[in-house]
This record gives structure tokens, C-alpha cells and sequence, in this order.
């Protein structure tokens, strides 16, 4: 069939009220002014009721919630969150009941350590690694290792291990660390390694016995916690890999031997949408039971935001 350059003719397109139409978005949606002294509740309350907008909203209400109903709140955190100086506002939510457990992979833990001890992390690579001095701080590798395989051979975990070693030590920033503060209230802390990943792991007194017994033990651990998170939440804080592969497996393990996750809520918090947060944390585990939400941008805006929040719902409910 031969065709040539004919307008198409749309004098017979039919139209419909535009009254009669479903939409996405009433103005019963949009945003509102920011009202100066309202806060940060205002803020959130101003805030369009439309996908990111109605996203945090309901993931603070999740969270509020969860404390509220006696429900865990479970944290999974990347090194990134700890390299841009988050610790500090992580332990106030942890004193204030909405940290139930914590999730660590290895540079999280290796971060965690030297701001406990030394005051400062996250060293210059490009600056170190052609002169042959990336990662071979000497404290680090010899005291973090000696803290995991001392605690390892008393049948503890890693992150019992490490919280107890700067708990017994009292390092002289413990109260910035989300290791120690957990130790010292009681909050359970595991960390999941995968060898050859973490700078520790070039220092000769590595133990690739004690790290696999220890993040083993820890995985065991954090599927208890799993087990118990029916109604709860779960946030997964710039770990692309690593943590959402565990969670993945310790849900896999809790639902093998019975356990409930209905109405399990969870959260990735991180600046790119990649693969296995959105498919291991936010998608799968709550298919068809609960509720899983994407809050994409910079740690270090809104996990502030997201704890200024929730602590002042947490005070205003205090007084009311």
C-alpha cells in the first residue's frame, strides 16, 4: 500500500465533559503556603497530597505508628549515612523509642568505630591509594578486628561485640556512636559483611573466621528481629546491596517457619532508585501484605527531616 502526506481529518473526534472525567489531582491535593512558626509539622502538613508528597506522610505516620502500637521500627544503614554525620540525630531517635533494632553492613560499622574512637572518618582515597596508604589506619584494623574476633570467641555477634568493646573502653566519643549507644540501651546492632569488602579486611590480623561466624550469627539475629516486624517498619538507608539482599533472605526465613509480616511497612531512603532496594525491600516483601514506599534524595536532608518530624509529633503528644 502506497500512502502520501494526507491530513488526518478530525472534525469526528468526540469530546466529553471535562466535569465527567477522573483525575489524579483536586485541588483538595495541591500544596499550601508554608505558615511562618508552624514547623515542621506544618511544613509536612502543607505538603501536596501527590506521590513524594503523600509517600512521607504516610511513611511518618508508619513509623508514629509503630512506636505507638508497641511494633518494631528496624533501620538498615549504608556507610553513607554515618559518612555524612548522621549519628548524632540516629542515637536521639534511638533514646526516644523509635530505633527497635539496627542493621549495619561492614564500612558502616568500620565509620561507626572511628568516630567513636578517633573523633573523625572517611578518609581521602584518591589522596591514599596511589601512595599505597588507602585503608591502613592502625587502629582501625587492629582494634576493630581484635574487638570482633575477642567477641566472636565469646559467642556473640559483631555488633556485640564492637558495642561492648566501646561501652568497656568508654572511647572518648561514644555518644556519637550508633554501635556503643546501642549496646549501652539495649538495642540489638548486627552487621553483615562481605568479605573482602572493607578496609579491615587487608590488615593481617583479619579473621575470616571470626567475620563469617560473627555476620552469620548476625544474620540469625536479625531474622529474629524480622520475625517480630508484622505491623512494623523496616528502612533500608543507602545500602544498594548488601543490606537488601539480607533483608530479602531473613524474610525469606521468618515466612518459611510460619511467622506473619502483614501489614509490614518499609522504606528506602537514598538518592538513586536502584535494583535491589526497590525490588528486596520496598516491592517483594510487602507483595500483597503490606506497604512499600521509595523516598528518593540526599540523606543528609531527609533523614533530619524525616527525625524532626517524628520528634516533634513525639513532644507534641507528650504535652497533649
Amino acid at each position: 500500500m502506497k500512502l502520501g502526506y494526507t491530513e488526518f481529518d478530525l472534525s469526528q473526534v468526540q469530546t466529553y465533559p471535562l466535569s465527567s472525567r477522573a483525575s489524579k489531582v483536586t485541588l483538595a491535593d495541591v500544596a499550601r503556603p508554608h505558615a511562618a512558626g508552624s514547623g515542621v509539622t506544618g511544613w509536612l502538613s502543607r505538603l501536596p497530597d501527590v506521590l513524594a508528597g503523600r509517600d512521607i506522610r504516610a511513611v511518618v505516620d508508619a513509623i508514629a505508628g509503630a512506636r505507638r502500637t508497641g511494633r518494631p521500627v528496624v533501620w538498615g544503614l549504608g556507610a553513607h549515612v554515618l559518612k555524612v554525620g548522621l549519628s548524632p540525630v540516629l542515637v536521639d531517635l534511638m533514646q526516644r523509642g523509635f530505633v527497635s533494632a539496627l542493621a549495619l553492613n561492614g564500612a558502616g560499622l568500620i565509620h561507626d568505630f572511628e568516630l567513636a574512637v578517633g573523633g573523625a572518618t572517611s578518609e581521602d582515597v584518591d589522596g591514599t591509594l596511589g601512595a599505597g596508604r588507602f585503608g591502613m589506619a592502625t587502629e582501625t584494623g587492629r582494634d576493630l578486628n581484635a574487638a570482633i574476633a575477642e567477641g566472636v570467641a565469646r559467642g556473640e555477634g559483631i555488633g556485640q561485640a564492637v558495642g561492648a568493646y566501646l561501652c568497656d573502653r568508654q572511647v572518648p566519643h561514644l555518644a556519637h556512636s550508633l554501635v556503643g549507644m546501642s549496646h549501652r540501651l539495649g538495642i540489638p546492632v548486627t552487621v553483615h559483611v562481605a568479605l573482602g569488602t572493607d578496609i579491615i579486611h587487608m590488615h593481617p590480623s583479619a579473621s575470616g573466621a571470626a567475620l563469617g561466624d560473627g555476620s552469620l550469627r548476625d544474620f540469625r539475629y536479625l531474622a529474629s528481629v524480622v520475625s517480630h516486624l508484622a505491623g512494623g517498619v523496616y528502612l533500608n538507608c543507602g545500602s544498594a546491596v548488601v543490606l537488601p539482599e539480607v533483608f530479602l533472605k531473613a524474610v525469606a526465613v521468618v515466612r518459611n517457619a510460619g511467622h506473619s509480616l502483614d501489614g509490614l511497612t518499609t522504606v528506602n531512603i537514598d538518592f538513586l532508585r536502584q535494583y535491589r532496594p526497590q525490588t528486596n525491600v520496598v516491592t517483594r516483601p510487602t507483595a500483597g501484605t503490606g506497604r512499600g514506599y521509595s523516598l528518593t534524595g540526599h540523606h543528609e536532608l531527609l533523614i533530619p527531616l524525616l527525625a524532626a518530624v517524628l520528634v516533634e509529633r513525639d513532644e507534641a503528644e507528650r504535652v497533649g
